[in-house]
């Protein structure tokens, strides 16, 4: 099955440059460009792609309002921030904003495929220590849901903080993958989010754990 990408970049170079690493991959194929935020979602809703590759800093519309727009869609894309710099706060606002994950520039051709490859099968790119940093500098708020989760729901967050995917977090907790695996979706369910790193920010944002 091919992956269909659209590359969201204010810079002609930036974009031909990603253009040009994803299409000498088999099955990854560019179905559309966008100079800025307010033409993504036009390009999306013609092109139908699988994944967005989002610059965070655009001049008309930025790619955090972008992917609110995206993930409000009936049937939105996967979105990966891709960004200068991993501490930066534009980053968290897209991440918390419904982006799968983020990406930085400097970032390894074939990396840049692997992760590519992964948000498109479901999975999310979660760099916990960047999240942990970008959380500190917010105030802690409420969020409904937190006090609803189990003793057991409460321990599997606190290891999807720590980045570590059902496979480690089965072995931590001396749990089958699939117990895992719907302890997750009951996470998810309560505190209202739609992946793994929404739940994170989610745990961080309200104190159920410390960004110290």
């Amino acid at each position: 099955m091919t992956v269909r990408i659209v590359i969201a970049d204010d810079e002609d170079l930036v974009r031909t440059g990603l253009r040009v690493i994803l299409e000498s991959e088999p099955g990854l194929t560019v179905v559309g460009e966008a100079a800025d935020g307010a033409e993504v979602v036009p390009v999306v809703r013609r092109e139908r792609p699988d994944i967005v590759l989002m610059d965070v800093r655009m001049p008309a519309l930025d790619g955090i309002q972008a992917t609110r727009r995206l993930v409000a869609m009936d049937e939105p894309p996967k979105v990966l921030v891709v960004t200068t710099f991993e501490n930066d706060d534009h980053v968290y606002d897209a991440l918390r904003a419904g982006a799968d994950g983020f990406l930085l520039k400097r970032t390894r051709p074939d990396e840049l495929v692997r992760a590519v490859k992964l948000v498109a099968a479901g999975e999310t790119l979660l760099f916990p220590a960047a999240i942990r940093t970008l959380a500190g500098r917010r105030p802690t708020v409420r969020v409904p849901g937190v006090d609803r989760l189990t003793g057991r729901e409460g321990d599997v967050l606190r290891l999807m903080a720590r980045g570590l995917n059902n496979g480690e977090i089965a072995a931590e907790l001396t749990l089958g993958q699939e117990t895992v695996k719907t302890h997750v979706g009951n996470v998810l369910a309560k505190l209202g989010v739609r992946d793994r790193t929404q739940a994170v920010i989610a745990a961080y944002e309200s104190g159920f754990v410390s960004p110290r």
